[in-house]
């Protein structure tokens, strides 16, 4: 049994403590926010935060949990009422889905994000999907709607984006 907190509620978990702690908030919680996408800690889909540090689910243990705080995407406001939640639905940043409620969750962004322009009707390479270059735009104007300043250089790094948010 591991228990911790998840998104203010307190839970127990009958489960194996090295159980990563994506399928135990997905199989035995039943919230879907959160997503498996790689299953290597790479791709951030997983991200939630344990105590205030974004951390992959995926590559997380029910043991590395227990007695600690866990804020999933429906933590950050289930009536969307979040500023990044509102910029992001204004801006029409998603996609597909799959990806947001990892970007929404991670306070420690990679040191680059990286851009690559593809033809319109290249064959998809496994490392990303054809409308992905669409996204550094999107971003762009929801950090612009939270802060009124924008991010205008690529690659957005974690200081440009952290600069920006922080003012």
């Amino acid at each position: 049994m591991v228990s911790f907190t998840l998104n203010t509620r307190p839970v127990s978990v009958e489960i194996d403590p090295a159980t990563p702690l994506l399928w135990a908030i997905r199989d035995h919680v039943g919230l879907m926010g959160t997503k498996y996408g790689c299953g290597a800690g790479l791709c951030g889909a997983c991200t939630v935060h344990v105590d205030g540090a974004a951390v992959r689910s995926c590559q997380t243990q029910m043991s590395q949990v227990a007695g600690k705080k866990v804020v999933t995407i429906e933590g950050l406001s289930p009536q969307s009422s979040h500023p990044l939640q509102k910029a992001w639905i204004a801006e029409e940043v998603p996609q597909c889905g799959y990806c947001q409620s990892g970007l929404m969750r991670m306070s420690d962004l990679p040191d680059e994000m990286h851009v690559a322009f593809v033809d319109a009707d290249a064959r998809p390479t496994g490392l990303g999907e054809i409308g992905v270059p669409f996204i550094a735009g999107a971003i762009s104007n929801a950090v612009f709607r939270l802060t009124g300043r924008r991010l205008r250089h690529l690659p957005f790094t974690t200081e440009r984006v952290l600069e920006t948010l922080k003012t």
